[in-house]
């Protein structure tokens, strides 16, 4: 059995007597098998951190800077393997988990400079003998629930900012990707010294744990990267001892492309942005809205690129696309699809399982002849389906992109300033993508509006999640 969980500095056993076991979705077949934790688990673990909390939180800045460099550098010089395991156990394509590693060191070493960049402020006094501190403080224990469609970049992004500003860290990782997680968790133990309890690990299902990883008294923060269901049952169990909550949920990003776009360009960045990863992506366009004056153009261009994506063995850095992460997601996009052309939708090319018969695998789908209330262009699909709906003027193409229950990232294809500063301004989403495809920067701001969460990750606003506030009013007397 594959290790599960590490606590307070030592990979360790639990009673539960459950397990999962964790699936390659090129093959199906079964590579490892974790142990289904429990709440006590998750109270074991955040007991660990609680108690490591007050030593780590005295910690020099330079010293936790230190522990997130070589945690950097070891995870660089075990890239490949990293890489590979994500590959086998996710689905992506091996050059997209080349990718993600290599983003991964990136962020650690991004917020090792945090480490000595958390900042206070002074402000005047209305008593002229008194000084206004503002000072900044780790909040505590954070625990984090890891997705699976990028479990070591947001695995990242919960512990490097927390290592950074003093918090100690609870993580469990998707049970349908936890190995990666725990081959951290052993860069962790092997390579670092970082001080017992202040890096722990659990597996396990949501249910089985995330109740008490949101509810318990001793947790100061959860964050959470996942779908809106989960993230409302977080809030609410975190609502018992008014818990910080940091929820990165869904998304259906709107691409508008306007009669002034470059047509090939649009066409380019938008497929990259909806197939990457198997469209297994929060922030990735997941409804287009083309100018009825170039529709016809763009949707051939579309169609042609996507008939020529290749897929296979995920392992073979030829291959464009992977499989769906498991079964229950191949069959979610499946009925999506059907009940789209059940409501009058078309499809233009896909539409139907791909590959051999072996592996989660399904084509690349565009959609045309949809409505904006049909469930495609409201509710995620989360796979590599992409509907497509036209607009006359700009005035509708802003008022349908905006029309959704989501506010993660959204994207303009235009050549004209005046659209793509309309599109600044007025598209309600968290990101804006100008004439590029959907991706973050680590020293952006990563954050929804809506449902699409609360709080965010990434650059300072994204540490300042970490923080809280104490501010010190020193009056003082004047000598005699």
């Amino acid at each position: 059995m594959t290790k599960s969980f590490y606590i307070n500095g030592e990979f360790v056993t639990s009673d539960a007597e459950e397990t999962i076991d964790v699936i390659n979705p090129a093959t199906e077949e079964v590579i490892g098998t974790i142990v289904k934790g429990t709440d006590a688990d998750a109270k074991r673990a955040i007991d660990a951190a609680f108690d490591a909390q007050l030593t780590f939180e005295r910690t020099s800045p330079p010293e936790r800077s230190g522990f997130l460099t070589v945690i950097a550098d070891k995870l660089e010089e075990q890239s490949d393997e990293f890489a590979r395991l994500l590959s086998e156990e996710q689905g992506k394509t091996i050059g997209l988990a080349k990718d993600e590693i290599e983003m991964t060191v990136g962020y650690f070493r991004y917020m090792a400079g945090w480490s000595r960049r958390v900042e206070g402020d002074v402000v005047p006094s209305d008593n002229p003998d008194e000084n206004i501190l503002v000072l900044k403080k780790p909040i505590g224990v954070v625990t984090g629930i890891v997705p699976w469609n990028f479990p070591m970049m947001v695995l990242a992004r919960k512990v490097a900012p927390a290592f950074a500003t003093g918090c100690t860290v609870v993580i469990k990782p998707s049970q349908q990707t936890p190995l990666t997680a725990i081959k951290f968790a052993e860069l962790i133990h092997e390579h670092t010294d970082l001080p017992k309890g202040v890096f722990n690990l659990i597996t396990g299902s949501g249910s089985s744990v995330g109740t008490e990883l949101a509810s318990n008294r001793k947790v100061a923060m959860v964050s959470l990267t996942g779908s809106f269901p989960a993230g409302s049952k977080v809030m609410e169990a975190a609502a018992e001892n008014i818990t910080k909550v940091n929820l990165e949920l869904g998304g259906k990003a709107p691409a508008i492309v306007s009669g002034h776009a470059d047509l090939d360009l649009a066409v380019e960045k938008v497929i990259e942005s909806r197939v990457i990863n198997s469209g297994q992506v929060c922030t990735n366009a997941e409804r287009v809205y083309v100018h009825e004056s170039i529709a016809e153009a763009f949707m051939d261009k579309v169609a042609a690129k996507m008939n020529d994506l290749r897929t296979g063995d995920p392992l073979d850095e030829d291959n464009d696309y992977g499989p769906l992460v498991s079964s229950e997601q191949l069959e979610s996009v499946e009925k999506a699809v059907k009940t789209a052309v059940d409501n009058g939708a078309e499809i233009l090319t896909g539409g139907k399982r791909a590959g051999d018969g072996k592996g989660f695998y399904y084509e690349p789908t565009v959609l045309t002849n949809v409505s904006q209330d049909m469930d495609i262009l409201r509710e995620e699909i989360f796979g590599p389906v992409l509907p497509i709906a036209t607009y006359s003027n700009f005035d509708e193409a802003i008022k349908l992109a905006n029309d959704s229950v989501y506010g993660l990232s959204s994207s303009i294809f235009s050549e004209n300033y005046h659209e793509v500063m309309r599109a600044v301004n007025e598209l309600k989403f968290g990101e804006v993508f100008v004439n590029r495809e959907n991706f973050e920067a680590i020293q952006g701001y990563h954050a929804g509006w809506r449902q699409s969460g609360v709080g965010g990750a990434d650059g300072k606003y994204g540490v300042e999640e970490y923080l809280q506030t104490t501010v010190a009013y020193l009056e003082y007397k004047r000598s005699k």
